[in-house]
């Protein structure tokens, strides 16, 4: 690791803000190989011992998050049993471990698909309480009436249960087919192809564009990048910190 100003590191192992750090630099209370640290000190950590209130601060594990256009075919899965071609196939055997996909988009479905080794993203981005926004661009068949996409915004039953109140545009008609823009706050098991399918006008191509504000962007298809910190960082917001990880890819 590089050097890196102490208040950064003792905020990065979740100690404290940076502000609070400074101010226990200030105070005395952090030192650097035996040696009492000032405010404006950098440290190595993986070479020196830096110690709070007498205790060795702990290494910051540097989380990995990538967005990838996963193709129509390819399985959001670490594994599968048929054999069939999977999201972590698409990486460099390098890149691949402890990534695991975050949440799911058909075989059938193409598209923004999150990589991590974080579980409090993976929670913040599968949990309904988060609220994150999902964005497709969807051709079905025919051209839905007016009344039928206000439907589709207010809600339809699933199984007893009401989806939740979607955006629905229509973007443009083509022959005989519409393309639409749906944005969901909801995940359900293939929702957008059943809630077509129910309203007569079934899914002839499904691509999500973007995850709450992660777009999707000219990225080409079956290809990968590997997001900023401060790009990701924002998909916390809600307390997913309070998540356990659920097991890597191997």
């Amino acid at each position: 690791m590089t050097r890196q100003r102490l208040q950064k590191l003792i905020a990065a192992a979740g100690l404290c803000s940076r502000r609070h750090a400074e101010q226990w630099l200030l105070d005395g209370r952090v030192s650097v190989d035996g040696s009492p640290a000032q405010l404006g000190d950098q440290a190595d950590p993986s070479s020196q011992i830096i110690l709070v209130d007498g205790r060795r601060l702990a290494i910051a594990v540097q989380r990995r998050v990538l967005l990838l256009n996963k193709p129509i075919g390819v399985i959001s899965s670490c594994h599968d049993p048929q054999g069939r071609t999977t999201v972590l196939e698409l990486l460099p055997r390098s890149h691949r471990q402890g990534l695991h996909p975050v949440g799911r988009l058909d075989a059938d479905s193409r598209g923004a698909l999150l990589l991590t080794d974080a579980g409090a993203l993976t929670l913040s981005l599968t949990h309904p309480r988060y609220d994150h926004a999902k964005t497709y661009r969807v051709w079905v068949r025919g051209r839905p009436k007016a009344s039928v996409l206000e439907r589709w915004r207010h809600g339809i039953d699933l199984d007893g249960r009401m989806t939740r109140p979607a955006v629905v545009k229509r973007l443009t008609d083509q022959g005989s087919s519409s393309l639409l823009e749906i944005v969901l706050q909801e995940g359900r098991n293939r929702q957008i192809r059943r809630v077509a399918q129910i309203l007569g006008h079934p899914v002839l191509d499904l691509q999500r564009t973007a995850i709450a504000h992660v777009q999707l962007g000219d990225l080409g298809e079956g290809c990968w990048r590997e997001l900023r910190e401060g790009e990701w960082q924002r998909l916390l917001d809600g307390g997913a910190s309070r998540s356990q990880p659920p097991r890597p890819c191997d």
